[in-house]
């Protein structure tokens, strides 16, 4: 067993682990607080991580929004269920439509697949919540119509999307004041959002997919040229779902199954199980070389063959099983890097969180825009910005993730739950781009075979394996370039803000829990 906050550990932070009855963390203090206020209206977990999950929406609109995706795990004590919200490619896409595309765009009303967090939260509250439904709404609302102060986090990616969309009229009329993003400190207001949220809230979101506001969404792709209709809106539902799982010490790791690339995380813990990974010192050479290489070859996998699931060619059973991850892992060098092929997939608009509470529910839950804003389009007067989630299909030929009409892309937002002998133990995510399953085995490592708090674990420097396989470490590990480069790994620099992701946990003890929040961002754990 682990002991909890023991001072070996200690890595420079601002936070301190939560102890508490009843949990909630998240990348945005004012969203784990709407997420607490649930609990403490008598509300569940899965209220709870609604609630923070739409309050999201108004108060880290860099990172998500109305118009993205989401996926959850929620384990009600034995019992554990996926959910899959991604949404499908519009029915007129095809690989002809792109046909004079070197690349697949990275912006615009070409890259919006249809939105699923708007499901997803209907979906949830009705399975699992115990609230009304609009009650969830209400934190995200007032927010949304009297304003809220903006963090200093969310200002830089805020400022950064500026850049690239405040040329666009529905992004600048909605999203930036007197010609430029509002600033650390700032009071932000969308009354068109919370216009839009009780419209959500009142019709279940119906509204959303086969009402007023589908009909404006349509209308406005119609006059982008976009391809999205008012049809693709309405035959969306997303899914529940069976986890996939892999056993890692005496624990079991859930996640959802592709179209997602929660597998990479599965792969890549079933290698170094066989590799014995825990013997290895925490933060060592020898420890981070075993873990990029095991990564190395889970995203090589997972690039190769991960997509909509009925266009799938290798299943994910058969990429988990136990022959071929000792393959894998017999085919790693400990003095030695590997370089197998590389394909890039990457996002950087997310926002994870996780929820508890005192009757052992335990919620996992991630939403995205994909990149900062998502596509730049923003629907006029509602609030809605959509993501660019078809940027993760490929063009490919033949490939399974290839793009085609009514079809899920490789999805790259993962919530993850860690069970022993059957019982949720640890809810824990990490965002950030093609940095989430790299980040869920470091955070795992640190806390089960390491002795890490959660909040410890969420401190510790990190590193990052790049897309084609060049290693990026956080100051705390600088004392590794050399003998990693004497290794055979190529290193790079920090390139950009962000890229060591950013996550949230929260561990089940025999009391209660213990929640941490990264100091990579805003976010807060809270309980009570």
């Amino acid at each position: 067993m682990f002991q909890l906050e023991d001072p070996h550990y200690r890595h420079a932070s601002r936070r301190s682990s939560i102890y508490a009855s009843c949990a909630v963390a998240t990348s945005q203090p004012l969203a784990a607080q709407a997420g607490l206020a649930m609990l403490q209206a008598g509300g569940n977990a899965a209220d709870a991580a609604i609630a923070a999950a739409i309050t999201l929406t108004v108060v880290e609109p860099n990172m998500n929004g109305i118009g993205g995706d989401a996926f959850a795990i929620i384990a009600n004590n034995s019992d554990l269920h996926g959910f899959n919200g991604c949404g499908r490619s519009p029915a007129a896409w095809s690989p002809q439509r792109f046909a004079d595309c070197e690349a697949f765009p990275e912006r615009g009303w070409e890259t919006v697949t249809v939105p699923g967090a708007v499901d997803a939260w209907v979906q949830v509250s009705k399975r699992f919540g115990s609230l009304p439904f609009a009650q969830l709404f209400q934190h995200a609302i007032g927010y949304a119509r009297e304003g809220f102060v903006v963090s200093p986090i969310v200002a830089t990616g805020w400022a950064t999307a500026v850049e690239l969309f405040g040329q666009l009229e529905g992004f600048r009329s909605t999203f930036m004041v007197d010609g430029r993003a509002p600033v650390a400190g700032e009071r932000f207001r969308c009354p068109a959002m919370a216009e839009t949220l009780d419209d959500i809230a009142t019709s279940h979101g119906d509204s959303f997919y086969r009402g007023r506001l589908a009909q404006l969404i349509a209308n406005d792709a119609a006059n982008h040229n976009g391809a999205l209709t008012a049809a693709d809106l309405a035959g969306h539902q997303g899914y529940w779902t069976e986890c996939l799982t892999q056993e890692f010490a005496d624990l079991t790791v859930h996640e959802i199954p592709p179209n997602g690339q929660g597998i990479v995380t599965l792969l890549a813990l079933g290698i170094l199980e066989h590799l014995d990974i825990a013997r290895y010192p925490a933060l060592s050479a020898d420890s981070v070389h075993l873990q990029i290489e095991a990564l190395k070859a889970a995203f090589t996998a997972a690039h190769q063959h991960v997509a909509d699931p009925a266009a799938m060619e290798v299943s994910p059973g058969q990429l988990l099983h136990p022959a071929y991850l000792a393959r894998c892992a017999s085919e790693i060098h400990h003095e030695h890097a590997g370089q197998p092929q590389a394909h890039s997939f990457g996002d950087k608009g997310t926002v994870y969180l996780a929820a508890a509470d005192r009757d052992g529910m335990m919620v996992s839950w991630i939403q995205s825009n994909y990149d900062g804003f998502g596509s730049g389009a923003v629907v006029p007067a509602t609030g809605i910005s959509l993501h660019n989630r078809g940027s993760g299909f490929t063009l490919e030929p033949g490939h399974p993730n290839q793009v085609a009409g009514n079809k899920r892309p490789y999805h790259t937002i993962i919530p993850a739950v860690v069970s022993r002998a059957g019982r949720p133990l640890l809810a824990f995510g990490v965002m950030g781009a093609h940095h989430q399953p790299q980040g869920q085995v470091q955070v795992l490592i640190n806390i089960f075979c390491h002795g890490y708090s959660p909040q410890q674990a969420l401190d510790a420097p990190r590193w990052h394996l790049h897309e084609d396989f060049s290693v990026s470490l956080e100051d705390g590990l600088a004392e590794l370039a050399t003998p990693l480069a004497a290794r055979g790994h190529a290193l790079a620099a920090q390139a950009k803000a962000g890229l060591f992701g950013g996550g949230q946990a929260i561990l089940r003890t025999d009391s209660g829990y213990v929640a941490g929040s990264d100091p990579r961002k805003d976010g807060q754990a809270v309980g009570y």
